[in-house]
Parts: C-alpha cells; structure tokens; sequence
C-alpha cells in the first residue's frame, strides 16, 4: 500500500468531518465527490445556493452538508464567538458578520472553534497568507508555539535514504523569517509530524551549505544554534546539525564529515535553513526524482487547517483532506 492510500485509510477508520470553503472553484466538487464516494471524510462546503448550483454542475454531493453564510441557522453563535476571541482588536459583531460573508475561510474556522466541524482545507484560489490569517486570527497556535510552518511528505520512487524513500520536508511554505529559535521549533513540529504521517523513529537533520563547522558565516552559525537550542527542548529527539545534504543522506558521507553522529547518513526528516532553500529543495525532488510531493501540510496551530497549492488538482484536495482528517484524529 502506498503512503497516500495508508493516509485515506488511516482517515476511513476514524471520519472527521472537513471544511471545504472554496465553493466558488469547480474543482472543490470534483475533490467532494472523490471524497464522499471513497469514504475518506465527512464535508462541509460553505456556499450560497447559487455559488453551489454553478460549480457542482455534474458533481454528485448529495452526501455532503452544504451551509449557506447568509442564512445558517447557527450563523449568530459564529458571530458571537468571533467578537469573543477578537473583541480586544475592536471586532463589532456588524464587522464579524460581514468579514464571514466575504471571506468564508473565517466561516469555516469558526465552525472548528465551535466544534462543528474538526478542520478545515482552502487555498485552490486562495493565497497562503489567506488560509493562514483567519487560522491564526481564531484558532491559533498549540500552546508553547509561536509560529505556524508548513511541511511536505516526500515521496521519492526507488530511493534508498531516508524511510524507504519517504521524508518530510519543512519549512517549504510558510515561514519568511527564520531564526534559530523558529528552526529548533520547526525540527521539533516535523519529527511529531513525521511519527504522525510516516510513523516510525524520526531522524531530523537540520540543513546548511557546512558540516559541523567545515564553513564559518553567520547563515552557518544560525543553525548551528538551532541545533543547540532543539537538543535542549527535544533531549530524546535524534536531531544533528549542521549538515551538508549529502552528509544527512548517504551514509558514507555522513560518516566522513560527521562521525559518529546519530543522524548523519541516515535523516528521514530535512529541516531546511530558509524558506528559498526549503521551496527549491521540495520542487527539485518533485520534479527531477519524480517524487509526491504531499503538502504543504501546515504544523503548529490548535486545530488542523490545510493550505493547498493554487495550481492543485482535485486528487491534491482529496489527499490533503486525508490528511487533515489524520491530523484531526490526533488533535483529540
């Protein structure tokens, strides 16, 4: 069994109930079909009834629960709860409303924090920034972390390293500003998620153009101190840094250029130093190795909200709905 059909299994055995607020994108409905159809979760498409009737031409959703932000009998509780976590930002419950009806990602978030539904999936047509910003705005962050960072399954045909060529990879699409404090909260947010999707002993390498000092920059010395900085929050996490590429995969490199190390040779889990670094890394793989490229799948907020490339296809919704509702079974 392949990793994406473990995941929709894994989603079958528990079903959760997933927000979908893009109903204005045809290939929302082609994913709600798939998903109904295959059991994976239970949907909800936030939509006015014409909005649902001009995309869904052809799709069958009959299994789906399809709420109208205009006139949802539930809509008052919404409100009420978003002038409650935002009344200190001057929220009115005029402007709650209208904010919910023109961006249904609010919507969608507020029905997790209400628990009407346990997560939420967007950005087919949507920016990063606006599947993120309700999120953080209403959800927020897991208790202890300070930011969101996004996450790939890699994987990889015919691969050797990492878990039979299976790896996460992060931050590949969230975070602009990185310091040690945000790489050593990364390391640790990948390895749960790695032990999540992969299963099995994470093994983080955290990435640099230097091996345990062979080159001297301030770019090398920030994730050496990451490594510092995670060693003292995960002391049980088998983490190691800094580390060339080559030396976090192959064997006999690691063992070269960092010997003795736990990690090097061996690292299924790819902490990367920059977002630039961690973009490229991902697209090069995906595109030279011809590997899945699952993701990006967001980690550290309070409730599992997924963000989904512009560019997707309707089997991209359907494997990060999978995985949402696996983040969903574990966030209980």
């Amino acid at each position: 069994m392949n990793f994406l059909e473990s995941i929709k299994e894994r989603a079958r055995a528990d079903k959760k109930t997933i927000v979908l607020p893009e109903s204005m994108d045809k290939r929302t409905f082609e994913a709600a079909e798939k998903i109904l159809k295959e059991g994976i979760a239970n949907l909800i498409i936030i939509g006015t009834p014409e909005e649902i009737e001009e995309n869904s031409k052809g799709f069958d959703i009959s299994g789906a629960t399809i709420v109208d932000p205009f006139n949802d009998p539930n809509k008052q509780k919404y409100i009420d709860k978003f002038v409650e976590l935002r009344a200190k930002k001057g929220v009115t419950a005029e402007m709650a409303k209208e904010q919910m009806e023109k961006d249904y990602m609010y919507y969608a978030c507020l029905m997790c924090k209400c628990g009407d539904a346990d997560g939420a999936v967007s950005g087919a047509c949507h920016s990063t920034g606006n599947t993120i910003r309700p999120a953080l705005q209403l959800l927020k962050t897991k208790p202890g972390i300070s930011s969101v960072s996004g996450f790939f399954v890699m994987d990889v045909p015919d691969c050797e390293f990492g878990d039979n060529g299976l790896f996460v990879f992060a931050d590949c699409a969230v975070n602009t500003d990185l310091d040690s404090a945000k790489l050593a909260e990364i390391a640790g947010l990948s390895a749960e998620s790695f032990k999540t999707f992969v299963g099995g002993e994470p093994k983080v390498a955290m990435l640099s153009y230097s091996s345990k000092g062979s080159a001297k920059h301030d770019d090398v010395t920030k994730v050496a101190e990451a490594v510092k900085i995670a060693h003292e929050k995960f002391p049980d996490l088998q983490l190691d840094g800094e580390l060339q590429l080559d030396a976090a995969l192959v064997p006999e490199v690691g063992e070269l250029k960092a010997p003795g190390s736990p990690v090097a040779g061996h690292a299924n889990t790819l902490v990367f130093p920059s977002l630039e670094a961690g973009n490229i890394g991902y697209k090069l793989v995906q595109r030279l190795a011809k590997a899945e490229a699952y993701g990006p799948v967001l980690q550290g907020l309070s409730m599992p909200v997924n963000d989904l490339s512009r560019g997707c296809f309707a089997d991209d919704i359907v494997g990060v709905v999978a995985m949402t509702a696996v983040q969903a079974q574990l966030s209980k």
